[in-house]
């Protein structure tokens, strides 16, 4: 009598019920990896930059707030950002803030300093007053 044959000589075209044994890695899997957060200030400190700039075009006093705001909203985000270790993003944010809130500051006085010559000159016209004598 012969004995049967192989099991795998029975079946050619099927898969081994079990899976090939591989042993773990010699190296710990990835971290997970929080995402990194953009620093709120540094988002604050661009929206009052450009608040800034948009509102000193008209008017300059605008300007003069949210300009300063904007530059030490955008410095103490950097501080905090550098401090954080990877955990806070948006340093490039926290810098356009503070050069907008720079620009905002500046053209907030001038055009502040613009009107203000104006309304004294308004003031100041005697022309357009009838005189009576």
């Amino acid at each position: 009598m012969a004995s049967p044959p192989p099991a795998s000589m029975q079946y050619p075209h099927s898969q081994p019920s079990v899976a090939p044994y591989h042993p773990p890695p010699a190296y710990p899997p990835p971290a997970g990896s929080a995402h990194a957060v953009t620093d709120p200030r540094a988002v604050s400190a661009l929206v009052w930059a450009i608040l800034g700039v948009i509102f000193a075009i008209p008017l300059g006093l605008p300007g003069m707030i949210g300009g300063p705001v904007a530059y030490f909203l955008g410095k103490s985000a950097r501080q905090r950002i550098a401090e954080s270790n990877g955990a806070l993003t948006g340093a490039s944010t926290a810098s356009a803030g503070r050069i907008l809130g720079i620009i905002a500051t500046v053209i907030g006085c001038v055009v502040t300093l613009v009107w203000l010559i104006v309304i004294l000159n308004a003031l100041n016209d005697t022309s357009s007053q009838s005189s009576f004598s």
